[in-house]
């Protein structure tokens, strides 16, 4: 089980360092296949750290092509996000009439009924074949994905290839209410930088295991296993805290390396998560304060994000 840590860390580094942190390990705690709990959150830190500096050390590409990229994959992540148990329906062949609420029965072509419309594919698809694309480091493949986005979504209740959102409840609004494929705000933006990576030399992006997908399927089976919607208050709550857990390392990764390039990924989600608190179904007033305290707290994010690294810049380095 050793080496399952081993995971949390680059290549280079495994390759480099591997046996000998498996022998210290081995040598620290004899005869156990796992270490202590803190010296497991420890080295899965030190995992992290590893990557955030290579990244930052990584010279290849400028800083700014790495962000508008991280960001991408962000934005891809959250448009699929309400989507994760219609694809897994999808995928399984399983009747979503009893599964998620639509406006009809019979929402896919092998489900067919008298008298109601059927959709050819589910929505979420399309953010799911941009992320696996922006994964692999190839934007010419997620930017028709996204571009077919923005039309699903200008296109709702009109459209049968896509038909209606695939997902529909009562509730959307809230600290982390998912944002559907009617918010045009994300796909259009998703479009734009896929197109900025499309045509700013793809070859040098970053290509990223398959193993980062790891986190979507495990998504999409406890969210389609579990029966649990996007408008279910423990969807929300799961995913407000993947929301801040990802703020949180962001944070963390430029305090670390002083490095600018995850200030584009949070400022684009700050300006896209306030949009849709701001447009959401319920319209914010004094008995919504939280969503209010939200914003505030979301636009706060970024500035804390710069001065972090300029601090870091501006300290001496020791060694």
């Amino acid at each position: 089980m050793n080496r399952l840590l081993l995971a949390a860390y680059p290549k280079t580094y495994r390759d480099q360092h591997g046996d000998e942190l498996l022998g210290c390990l081995a040598e620290a705690h004899p005869g156990r296949s796992w270490p202590p709990p803190r010296e497991t959150v420890a080295l899965l830190r030190g995992g992290v750290q590893a990557h955030a500096r290579g990244a930052a050390e990584d010279t290849t590409r400028p800083w700014w092509l790495d962000g508008i990229h991280l960001a991408a994959l962000v934005l891809a992540a959250l448009a699929l996000m309400p989507y994760l148990q219609d694809v897994w329906d999808w995928a399984l062949r399983i009747e979503p009439g009893n599964a998620v609420g639509f406006h009809h029965a019979g929402w896919y072509p092998w489900a067919q009924g008298p008298g109601t419309p059927t959709r050819m594919l589910p929505y979420g698809l399309l953010p799911l074949i941009a992320l696996v694309a922006l994964l692999r480091g190839k934007p010419w493949v997620a930017l028709p994905a996204s571009a077919l986005m923005i039309y699903a979504g200008a296109t709702l209740g009109s459209s049968t290839l896509f038909g209606d959102e695939g997902v529909v409840g009562v509730g959307y609004y809230g600290l982390a209410a998912p944002i559907r494929a009617g918010d045009l705000a994300l796909s259009v933006t998703l479009c734009a930088a896929c197109a900025v990576l499309a045509l700013r030399r793809p070859q040098r992006l970053r290509r990223r295991s398959y193993g980062w997908l790891v986190p979507v399927v495990l998504a999409m089976f406890v969210a389609g296993a579990l029966r649990i919607a996007s408008y279910d208050p423990w969807f929300q709550r799961a995913q407000l805290l993947v929301e801040v857990l990802a703020l949180l390392a962001a944070w963390w990764a430029t305090t670390t390396t002083g490095d600018f390039r995850w200030t584009i990924p949070v400022a684009t989600f700050v300006l896209l998560r306030a949009h849709a608190l701001l447009t959401s179904a319920m319209p914010l007033d004094i008995r919504h304060i939280s969503e209010a305290a939200l914003v505030l707290v979301l636009f706060a994010a970024l500035p804390v994000l710069v001065a972090a690294a300029q601090t870091r810049r501006s300290s001496p380095r020791i060694g």
